[in-house]
């Protein structure tokens, strides 16, 4: 069963206010009694719409003075254990005939979209039923001669379930359940046995090119389903090329379509934003930056409150000055003996940028293989550490640390309290804005020009990161 969300969607769905009424009537043999909900769809919860009492007779009565989005919907039975789907979209006065010892054969009255449904589902289960029975002769057949039978048996049911869901689409083309179809079907395959490369790349540019046939983006009834979220996760994380520009080019032309579908545009903004907040990838924080630059910080996302558009806009503003390929902020700092030590001042083939707590437990065990590595490689190299305390009231233990470690030869800088003052009276970005450092210990690869090439990675990835570079130059 689907896990119910019991929390309105107060960021994405504000209420729909008509002079239309909606009414779903249940009539339910099976109950006297108990609480029923009607529900929605929506990415991989069942979100209510409204509750109301089952009576002694076994009905129970939804209805509201205003008119439901189209999409699918779902009766939960009291006690929240059966669910039943169906359709609501222009027609909104349905009555719905359900035996829960028999959900299957219910019957849903008023909806020319949900007598197509039905028969889809019907369909369905009868094909479901006969594949299911090829699959497990195929399981166990002891002859070749069998195993081709059942397959070739399973092949054939399955071409007929795809040729029915085409009919659909060719005899109904505006009907929601081709528009959910249409939603749910995978792109073809050029090649079924790619024999090289080059077929396994066209393979990969026709599915791309195809994944979102026959969806428009500007039809919020899909939003109100089981399958569109998955589709739209797939898409971002597997499919399209993990490059910023590209993703980025994506987004826009996106939203560019969902514009005249308030909805669909909310959802994409709100979702496409909670997933690149914090990426999964190193440079995928451009993506963010870019949404809160083109979208969120021009007022377009007028449903977030307060408390949320300062959350984006504290989290872009933290991470506008180090993205990949830009160059370091210089931070002026100075060293244990009170010298000035400028980052532009210490020239380096690639300098590694530590920000560290010498309280922290996660620094101690990363500064001495940081250094391991630093000794036997990168040093003769041409690398650099230059290594900032992040806390400037730990300055004796910083110090003691430095020595007992030893590991002195890096240029370690502290921001003393005056610094630390000037820069806040100067409403300057202090160094944790610049580079983002939300925990210790931060780490980031700057080339010879101070370009970020580098950040967030762990010892082991910076090293794998720079033998790359080094390769390349030999090359």
């Amino acid at each position: 069963m689907k896990k119910i969300c019991l929390l309105p969607l107060s960021l994405l769905f504000s209420a729909f206010s008509f002079s239309q009424t909606f009414t779903v009537t249940l009539k339910t043999p099976s109950y006297k009694g108990g609480v029923a909900f009607l529900c929605y769809h929506m990415g991989k919860n069942l979100n209510i719409e409204d509750s109301t009492v089952v009576n002694t007779q076994g009905v129970a009565v939804f209805t509201g003075n205003r008119t439901l989005p189209g999409g699918i919907y779902s009766i939960v039975f009291p006690g929240k254990r059966l669910t039943m789907d169906f359709f609501i979209d222009k027609q909104q006065t349905i009555e719905i005939i359900a035996d829960s010892a028999d959900l299957a054969n219910a019957v849903v009255k008023g909806s020319k979209e949900n007598d197509l449904f039905q028969q889809y589902q019907q369909y369905v289960v009868s094909k479901g039923t006969q594949m299911q029975v090829e699959k497990i002769g195929y399981s166990n057949s002891r002859t070749k001669k069998d195993s081709s039978l059942h397959e070739e048996n399973y092949a054939r049911l399955n071409k007929e379930l795809n040729e029915f869901r085409d009919s659909i689409i060719l005899h109904s083309p505006q009907s929601m359940m081709t528009l959910f179809l249409k939603t749910m079907k995978e792109p073809e395959i050029l090649y079924r046995s790619p024999k090289n490369r080059k077929d396994s790349v066209e393979n990969f540019n026709y599915y791309k090119a195809h994944y979102w046939d026959g969806i428009t983006f500007m039809d919020d009834r899909i939003l109100r389903t089981p399958f569109f979220l998955p589709k739209l996760e797939r898409y971002y994380r597997e499919v399209i090329p993990q490059s910023s520009d590209t993703i980025i080019n994506d987004i826009d032309y996106k939203l560019l379509l969902a514009r005249t579908c308030p909805e669909m545009y909310k959802f994409l903004l709100n979702w496409l934003t909670d997933e690149y907040i914090s990426p999964k990838y190193m440079g995928q924080d451009a993506i963010f930056v870019h949404l809160f630059e083109k979208y969120h910080s021009k007022g377009v996302s007028s449903w977030l409150n307060e408390k949320q558009i300062e959350t984006i806009s504290r989290r872009a503003y933290m991470q506008m000055s180090n993205l990949i390929g830009v160059k370091a902020a210089n931070i002026e700092m100075v060293d244990s003996m009170g010298k000035k030590r400028a980052l532009y001042d210490q020239p380096a083939d690639y300098m590694l940028l530590v920000f560290w707590d010498p309280s922290c437990g996660h620094c101690k065990e990363e500064l001495p293989r940081i250094d391991s590595i630093y000794r036997a490689s990168w040093k003769k190299h041409g690398v650099k550490i230059y290594a900032v305390l992040s806390e400037n009231d730990k300055k004796a233990d910083w110090v003691n640390y430095i020595i007992e470690h030893n590991i002195g030869d890096w240029i370690h800088v502290y921001e003393t309290k005056e610094l630390e003052k000037s820069i806040a009276d100067a409403q300057k970005p202090g160094f944790r804005q610049l580079f983002d450092v939300i925990q210790t210990p931060t780490l980031l690869l700057l080339d010879n020009e101070k370009r970020i090439i580098g950040k967030k990675l762990g010892w082991q990835q910076l090293n794998d990161l720079l033998e790359t570079k080094w390769a390349s130059k030999k090359e």
